[in-house]
């Protein structure tokens, strides 16, 4: 799947063994519903989470490379 954008987590009550809070995570895929996103999170698969969870962020080219490049090494684009 391919990463679409990067989200920060600022609430993780509701899954503290998946979820880091103020953690940076990658978006995959397509929108997978009006609530919902997937994102791969602290089990290194991607999962459906409410999207309410994240905040969407902008990162910095050479960061935004550089967490790519390190996903593309666990099969994502």
């Amino acid at each position: 799947m391919k990463i679409s954008k990067f989200v920060i987590c600022v609430d993780n009550s509701d899954y503290p063994a998946s979820l880091e809070r103020w953690k940076i995570y990658p978006v995959v895929g397509e929108r997978a519903a009006e609530d919902l996103i997937r994102i791969v999170d602290e089990s290194g698969d991607d999962y459906l989470y409410p999207q309410v969870l994240f905040t969407p962020i902008q990162l910095p080219s050479i960061a935004s490379e550089r967490f790519k490049k390190e996903y593309k090494e666990e099969g994502y684009e």
